[in-house]
C-alpha cells in the first residue's frame, strides 16, 4: 500500500476563482485528516481522485445505495462485514457502490477490526472506486465537516467572482463599443471563446479570435437552424471536441441574434449567472440597434420617393454618406411582401447585411412592401428571405436608376401576381410570358367571365353537355375543328355542332375574331392557370 501521489488537480476556468470544490485529493491533502489512500492511484480510473464530491456519509449497512447520490463519499467502521455480508459478497457491494456513483469508500480501522478486508481492498481496485482509510484517531464527522467547509468556501469565492465578473461586464458596458466590451470581459472571465451572432446568421463579434473555418461554417449553420426556429431557445453544439452553448437574444418572433459561449460544460451556476447578465445586456443592445434602425429606415423611405421621382444623385450621394455607395447598374427592383410580425426584424436583417456588404443592396420600406435594389445578378438576398421569413417576391427586369420608377412598378405588379401563392419570387418576365389577359385575370374580372359564360354552364348542368370543355379545348386548339376532336376523342362534325350550339346559347357570331378574344378571355380570367392559349398561328 502506498500513500497518494503529489499531482495537481484540474486547471479551473482561467481568472476565475482558485477555490474549487472538495476532491478525494483535497481530503487526502488535508493534514488534519490523516486520510491514506490504499492501493496504487495508478490503478485507478483517470480523475478518479479529481471528481468533485457532493458530500459525505456514512453507513454500515449492507446496502447503503438507497440513502446515497452520484458524487457522494462513503464512510463506514465495516461491521457489515463481520456479519451480514460475506467475503464472497464484497464485489457484489462495492458493485453497488460505483453503479451508484459514489466518489470513493472510507474505511474507519480500529473501530470494529485492525485493518481493512483484503476482499474490500481488491474489490475497489477492481471496480475502480478509491478506498482509504480514516485513523481512529480522526471521527467521521471531521471528515463530513471538512468536506462542508470546502463546498462552502468554494460556493462563496464563486459567488464573490460572479459578483466581480459582473460588475467588470457592467463597466465594460458604459465603454463606446459597450457590447464589444462586454463580450470581451465575459470571453476574459470564463476563459472561454465567446461569439455574437447578427439575426442574419453572420459572426459579428467574436472573442478571443475567430473559429477556424470548418468549425465557423459548421457553428454558422446551427446559429441559421436555432434563429429559422423563430423561438427563445437554447442548444448545444459539439465542434472539433469543445463543447459551445447556444442562446437566442430576442423575444419569440423577434429575435435579434445568438450568444455562442465554449467550454459550456466547465460553466457551473455562477459561471451560468454571469453569461445570463451579458446575454440580457446584448438583447438590451440589440433593441437599442433596434431603433436606430426604424428612425434610419424614415430616412430610407423618403430616398425611396426620390428615387421614383427620378432623383437618383440626391440618394446617391446621402447613401453614400450613410451606409456606402448604390448597388452599380444595371439593377434589379424587388417588392417584398413578408409577415407583418415579421417586419421588423427583416428590416434589422436587411441592415446588417447592408453594413457588411456596402454596395450590394439599398432597401426601403414602401407604400405597401419592402423594396430592394440589388445589382443585377446578385438577388441571393432574395432567396433567403424566403427561405427564413416565407416571403413573397415580385422582381423587375434589369434596368438602370432612369427606370427606377417603371422597375418599381413592374415589381409590385409581379408581387400582386403572386398574392395567392406561396413564398417565392415572380419575375416580370414571366408576368409578360402569360400576355396582357394575365392582369385582367388579377383585377377582379371574374363575375363578369362568369356572366358571359352563363348560358353554357347552365346548360351544361341541365343536360349532362359538355359546352364548356369542348370550348375550351377548341380555344386550346387554335379553333381548329380536327385539331379539337383529336383532343376531345370525338368527331369533328360533333365538334362543330357543339360549338354551333355555344354560339346560339352565347348570342354571339362565333366567327368574329373579337368575340372570340372577348370569350376566350372569359376563360383566362375564370381559370388562368390553362388559359387556353395556343402557341399556334
Amino acid at each position: 500500500m502506498s500513500t497518494i501521489a503529489a499531482s495537481g488537480s484540474p486547471a479551473p476556468l482561467p481568472t476565475s476563482s482558485t477555490t474549487t470544490p472538495p476532491t478525494l485529493r483535497s481530503l487526502l491533502r488535508d493534514p488534519a485528516l490523516s486520510l491514506r489512500l490504499l492501493g496504487d492511484e495508478t490503478g485507478l480510473p483517470a480523475g478518479a481522485l479529481d471528481r468533485p464530491i457532493s458530500w459525505v456519509h456514512s453507513s454500515d449497512l449492507a446496502d447503503p445505495t438507497p440513502f446515497l447520490v452520484e458524487g457522494n463519499v462513503l464512510l463506514t467502521t465495516g461491521t457489515q462485514f463481520d456479519g451480514s455480508i460475506a467475503e464472497g459478497d464484497t464485489a457484489e457491494y462495492v458493485a453497488r457502490l460505483r453503479d451508484r456513483g459514489v466518489t470513493g469508500l472510507g474505511f474507519g480501522t480500529e473501530v470494529v477490526r485492525d485493518g481493512t478486508p483484503s476482499s474490500l481492498v481488491v474489490a475497489c481496485a477492481r471496480a475502480g472506486i478509491p478506498l482509504f482509510e480514516v485513523p481512529y484517531q480522526t471521527p467521521f464527522i471531521a471528515v463530513a465537516r471538512a468536506n462542508a467547509n470546502a463546498l462552502a468556501a468554494a460556493e462563496y469565492s464563486r459567488g464573490i467572482w460572479a459578483l466581480t465578473a459582473q460588475r467588470a461586464i457592467s463597466l465594460a458596458a458604459l465603454r463606446p463599443d459597450g457590447l464589444g466590451a462586454t463580450l470581451a470581459e465575459l470571453s476574459r472571465h470564463l476563459g472561454a471563446w465567446v461569439g455574437l451572432y447578427g439575426a442574419t446568421g453572420d459572426l459579428d463579434r467574436a472573442f478571443p479570435e475567430p473559429l477556424n473555418a470548418d468549425d465557423a461554417a459548421e457553428m454558422r449553420r446551427e446559429v441559421t437552424a436555432l434563429l429559422a426556429g423563430g423561438r427563445h431557445a437554447s442548444r448545444r453544439v459539439l465542434l472539433t471536441g469543445r463543447d459551445y452553448a447556444l442562446q437566442t437574444l430576442g423575444a419569440a418572433g423577434e429575435l435579434r441574434g445568438v450568444l455562442a459561449v465554449g467550454r459550456a460544460e466547465d460553466i457551473d451556476q455562477a459561471g451560468q449567472q454571469v453569461v445570463n447578465s451579458v446575454v440580457a445586456l446584448a438583447w438590451l443592445s440589440l433593441q437599442q440597434n433596434r431603433d436606430l434602425v426604424n428612425a434610419r429606415g424614415h430616412l430610407r423611405s423618403g430616398l425611396l420617393h426620390a428615387l421614383r421621382g427620378g432623383d437618383p444623385s440626391l440618394v446617391a450621394r446621402i447613401s453614400a454618406e450613410m451606409w456606402g455607395p448604390l448597388p452599380g447598374e444595371p439593377i434589379r427592383v424587388a417588392a417584398v411582401a413578408v409577415r407583418g410580425a415579421d417586419l421588423d426584424i427583416v428590416s434589422e436583417v436587411l441592415e446588417l447585411r447592408v453594413a457588411s456588404r456596402p454596395g450590394e443592396l439599398f432597401f426601403a420600406r414602401g407604400d405597401a412592401s419592402l423594396v430592394l435594389c440589388a445589382p443585377d445578378g446578385a438577388t441571393d438576398v432574395l432567396t433567403q428571405l424566403v427561405e427564413r421569413f416565407e416571403a413573397r417576391i415580385g422582381l423587375s427586369e434589369a434596368t438602370g436608376y432612369a427606370g427606377f420608377g417603371r422597375a418599381l412598378e413592374q415589381a409590385e405588379q409581379a408581387l400582386r401576381r403572386r398574392a395567392d401563392a406561396p413564398a417565392g419570387v415572380t419575375g416580370f418576365s414571366e408576368l409578360a410570358g402569360e400576355g396582357v389577359l394575365a392582369f385582367v385575370a388579377q383585377a377582379g374580372a371574374g363575375e363578369v367571365a362568369r356572366s358571359v359564360l352563363a348560358p353554357l354552364t347552365r346548360y351544361d348542368e341541365t343536360h349532362g353537355t359538355a359546352l364548356l370543355t369542348t370550348m375550351r379545348t377548341w380555344f386550346a386548339s387554335g379553333c381548329e375543328y380536327d385539331a379539337a376532336a383529336g383532343a376531345l376523342g370525338v368527331h369533328r362534325h360533333t365538334v362543330r355542332s357543339r360549338i354551333d350550339l355555344a354560339a346560339r346559347l352565347l348570342g354571339r357570331d362565333l366567327g368574329s375574331f373579337a368575340v372570340r378574344a372577348d370569350v376566350w378571355a372569359a376563360f383566362v380570367v375564370l381559370d388562368p392557370e390553362r388559359p387556353g392559349a395556343s402557341t399556334r398561328g
